[in-house]
């Protein structure tokens, strides 16, 4: 069973910076692709972005593009750079991963999910 470790979440005021890592482990080929989506209370599971094992091109959420950056470091290991953060940002964002290689971008699409990492964003 594939394990997913976020961290990274936190307090930011507005116009600010944060960046989330997930770590996958458990795996032995891993060769998953891997997403973040974000949630808060009372509202559906929202896309964020999501990048496949390989080097094909990531996707974004509308409400996050231009400003949040995926990024891979190995096939256990992505990262999300959230730039210019505002307030509506804030929500639990979680990992998940799945076997694959495309940017899948529902999360109907995912096996797996981390447990979660709170980033609130202060106007």
């Amino acid at each position: 069973q594939v394990q997913l470790t976020e961290s990274g979440g936190g307090l930011v005021q507005a116009g600010g910076s944060l960046r989330l890592s997930c770590v996958a482990s458990r795996c032995t080929i891993c060769k998953y692709a891997m997403g973040w989506f974000r949630q808060t209370p009372g509202k559906e599971r929202e896309f964020v972005a999501a990048v496949g094992w390989s080097v094909g091109a990531p996707a974004y959420g509308d409400s996050v593009k231009d400003r949040f950056s995926i990024s891979r470091d190995s096939l256990k290991t992505i990262h999300l750079q959230m730039d210019n953060l505002k307030p509506e940002d804030t929500a639990v964002y979680y990992c998940a991963a799945v076997a694959g290689d495309s940017a899948f971008t529902s999360s109907s699409n995912y096996a797996y999910w981390g447990q979660g990492t709170q980033v609130t964003v202060s106007s």
